[in-house]
């Protein structure tokens, strides 16, 4: 079973795995493809958890490990 924390691990590995930078779309499949039986078990965060990578996002800008929107090409989504 996921969470909201987990999100934020997916998401920095889905970058990671794509040379730190990929689309938001790329991000979702890499979390859907490795993480969809924790996604299913997951209660209401199956029907969230794209939102909630979002969320995730934008908390990791304010942290610093994500550049900044302004910084990147539209709808790309990178790691520091």
């Amino acid at each position: 079973m996921a969470h909201q924390k987990d999100l934020r691990k997916w998401l920095i590995e889905a970058l990671k795995a794509h040379n730190r930078s990929a689309s938001i779309v790329e991000v979702c499949k890499y979390v859907w493809k490795n993480y969809e039986n924790e996604l299913r078990r997951s209660g209401d965060l199956f029907f969230t958890w794209q939102y909630d990578i979002r969320w995730s996002a934008t908390q990791l800008r304010k942290e610093g490990i994500m550049r900044a929107t302004d910084l990147t090409p539209k709808g790309i989504w990178e790691l520091v």
